[in-house]
């Protein structure tokens, strides 16, 4: 990786250009890439960052340091705020999840997402804002979110349908079914399947060719898949964090934090 330009160690995103390619890297491995306060913020600035780029940036890669791409929001993170402050619990979803999600949506770069291991949760959230997946071998996708009693956020819910269609969407978010990468080739979650340890280097390599073709071009079919989807992304969102501020109120979602932190399996009684 010819790298030009780095961003500091200890960054919770690195920021890198490789020529004029934005490279993105999720830098938390220890916890599976967990998305907390710090990476959230630091993400959010990085994708603005490639927005005032401008024109030197024409392609996006969102990679991940380590075994996973992202196992979701930090639920330690999250049970911390359950116990302190329940009533703003889900704050987050609108002040920095919905941001940082059309921040990306946003970008008339082309963006392609390298996803090794977990994809689960608001992470699936995050490769979902790409515009091509590529998936190493090991990888494993999941929406996460009704195994711990609430619906979808980070736009997952209209982004998931329209990757694979309502019918396949349904079945996942519904039964939090678990599929592994070449399945996710199958139904269209993802562009191309490779190698474990190999994604970053294929999803590199696939940013460079969309870097050095027609990036005027690119940025007018983003815009047009946009207005062919009849969901507003924004209202798609609105509609989300509403869900999750009523679910997060539910004894079924703060018993299912804790039997998950615990390695239980949870019991649900719909209220």
């Amino acid at each position: 990786m010819a790298v030009t330009e780095t961003a500091p160690d200890d960054a919770r995103v690195g920021y890198t250009l490789d020529g004029d390619v934005a490279v993105l890297e999720l830098c938390r491995p220890a916890a599976g890439n967990a998305l907390d306060a710090p990476l959230r913020r630091e993400l959010l600035a990085a994708v603005r960052r490639v927005r005032d780029e401008g024109a030197r940036v024409r392609a996006v890669l969102l990679a991940a340091r380590g075994r996973h791409f992202c196992v979701g929001q930090d639920l330690k993170e999250h049970a911390r705020a359950l116990e302190h402050d329940p009533a703003s619990a889900f704050a987050i979803v609108r002040a920095q999840y919905n941001p940082l999600v059309s921040a990306l949506h946003a970008l008339p770069q082309p963006v392609v997402a390298a996803v090794e291991g977990a994809c689960v949760g608001a992470g699936l959230g995050l490769a979902l804002c790409a515009d091509l997946r590529v998936a190493a071998e090991s990888a494993r996708f999941a929406t996460a979110f009704t195994g711990i009693g609430l619906a979808a956020d980070t736009g997952v819910s209209g982004a998931l349908a329209r990757a694979v269609g309502p019918a396949r969407a349904a079945a996942l978010m519904l039964l939090d079914e678990r599929i592994d990468a070449e399945a996710a080739r199958r139904c269209g979650l993802v562009h191309r399947v490779v190698p474990d340890g190999a994604a970053t280097d294929e999803g590199l390599a696939l940013a460079r060719r969309l870097a050095a073709g027609p990036t005027a071009a690119y940025a007018e079919v983003k815009a047009l898949l946009r207005l062919a989807d009849p969901a507003d992304p924004a209202d798609v969102l609105e509609r989300e964090a509403a869900a999750q501020e009523r679910l997060g109120r539910t004894e079924d979602h703060r018993a299912a934090v804790r039997a998950f932190l615990a390695g239980d399996r949870p019991t649900f009684h719909g209220h």
